[in-house]
Formats: C-alpha cells, structure tokens, sequence
C-alpha cells in the first residue's frame, strides 16, 4: 500500500514525530496510518532510555493563578521545533493542571503523582516516545500570598514563553504593583526576595572574593573593609529583588517602589527555560 504526502503530514500531525520517522513509518506499516503510529510508539518507547542522557534545553514555562496562589512550572525538550508544537503546549497545560490539582511545591512530587491513572513521568515517557526528543519537568514552585500575579515573556515571538515569574503582593494595589514587580522579575533574574534569604556560607565566599579581588588590586589595607563591605552589597543589589534598582524607575529599587505604592511583597518565582535560577 503507497502512502501520501498527506499520509506524512496527518502522521507528523498525530504523533508530534519527525518527517523521516514518519517516512520510515509508514513504509514499514505499508502506508498503513494506525500501524504506523504504533510503529512510532514502539521506536520512540525503546529510545527513551538512550535519551536520558541528552539535554533538555528547550521548551517552555507555564503559570496558573488562582486567589492567593500561583504555580510555575517548566516543562523541557531538547528543540524549539518541539517546543513549539501544538502537542508539547498541550502537554505543558496538562502538567500544569495536575501540579495545580495536587498542590505539587516541587517537581519530584509532581512526576510521582497519579494522572488518569498513570504518574505524570509515565504521560512524559509516553510524549518522550511520540516525539522523539526528551521531555521533563525541570522545576516547579508554588507561591501563596494576600494577592498573587504571574508574567509570562516570550524571548522569540515564534516560541511559546520561555521566562515566567509568579509575585505574591499585599497591599490595595497589590496586583498593579504585583505586576510591575513580576515584570522587572523575568527581565532582570533575582535569585531571592531579601537578603535574610541568602546563606551565611555564600556571605562569608562573597566576601573572601572581595577580599581576595582588593588584595589583587593593590588597595590599601586600611580602606579593606570599606571596600569588601560595599563589594558585598553590591552582590546583594544584584541577586536580592527587593534591593535591585527597579526597572521602571532605576532611582528607586524595587523594595522602595512597592513601599511607595504602600505595598508589600512577600513571594516571587521565576524561571528562565535551560537556566539554573
């Protein structure tokens, strides 16, 4: 039985699956549409433990508010070819929704939780098999708050989100100032809301650095602790939200703009697709 160009395009259509798979298929199930998904299945489901090694780099990042609660997720595969597909978005809104369901705070909690009768690592595996590529849950955070707001930002117009960032808010205008914050979030990458959240350890390494950095340059002993001072807050105007100069108004950082607005914030989460923060 011949098989179509139409054949390859209903079956790239249905399965997610690359254009030659999809030529393979259908030449070994005889242009046979059904045999030639089941066909794809198989290879696919025999090759994901070759792709556990690959890297995932790509994809996308979804978010859910409801009341006082947000959820970010990202789901990744290793193309943008993928990452764009109708299957993978689908997929993304489908994990989304479980993580939302179970009150998941973190992604292993998440790939081990029951969905339709399968855990959500099964539904990935089985995607793994359909499309050919590595697909998984990276991270998933959940932030509560009096108010919460998400900001999604697609770095490609042609892409799905790749940067989300969820901001917990108290306040009257906490969601206009909620907002803004979430914006200035995806675009400029804090690490943690206050400083209190930064670890002694990484203080005591930032200073060393700055010590060691001075020492280098030559700088007078008796103008080191000014100058390791003022190099550790710099570390901390750059990774600590509520102290980096706020995009909007860089006079201001992003603390004294929410004070301003008489609000508070109290909760954020942001992820880049394939970045570690």
């Amino acid at each position: 039985m011949a098989y179509t160009a139409a054949d390859i395009k209903a079956l790239r259509e249905s399965t997610g699956a690359g254009m030659l798979d999809c030529k393979k298929a259908l030449e070994e199930s005889d242009g046979d549409l059904a045999a030639a998904q089941e066909f794809l299945r198989v290879k696919g489901l025999k090759g994901v433990t070759k792709r556990e090694g690959r890297t995932a780099s790509n994809g996308l990042v979804v978010a859910h508010v409801d009341g006082g609660v947000g959820t970010l997720v990202e789901v990744n595969c290793e193309t943008d070819f993928v990452a764009k597909s109708d299957r993978f978005v689908e997929l993304a809104q489908k994990v989304l929704d479980q993580a939302v369901a179970v009150g998941a705070t973190d992604a292993a909690s998440l790939l081990a939780s029951d969905l339709d009768g399968q855990t959500v690592q099964q539904v990935l595996d089985e995607a793994n098999a359909n499309l050919g590529e590595k697909i998984e849950v990276r991270r998933v955070a959940r932030v509560e708050g009096e108010t919460v707001v998400s900001y999604l930002h697609r770095t490609s117009p042609d892409l799905p989100p790749q940067i989300g960032a969820v901001v917990a808010a108290s306040g009257e205008r906490a969601s206009e100032v909620g907002r803004d914050v979430a914006m200035h979030a995806a675009a400029m990458s804090p690490t943690v809301l206050s400083r209190d959240e930064v670890s002694e350890e990484v203080v005591a390494n930032e200073r060393r650095l700055a010590e060691e950095t001075a020492r280098e340059e030559g700088r007078p002993e008796q103008a080191m602790p000014k100058i390791i001072e003022g190099r550790v807050n710099g570390y901390f105007k750059e990774n600590v939200l509520l102290e980096q100069a706020f995009a909007k108004e860089s006079k201001k950082t992003v603390g004294g703009y929410a004070k301003e607005a008489g609000v508070e914030i109290t909760g954020f989460a942001r992820f880049r697709v394939g970045a570690g923060a």
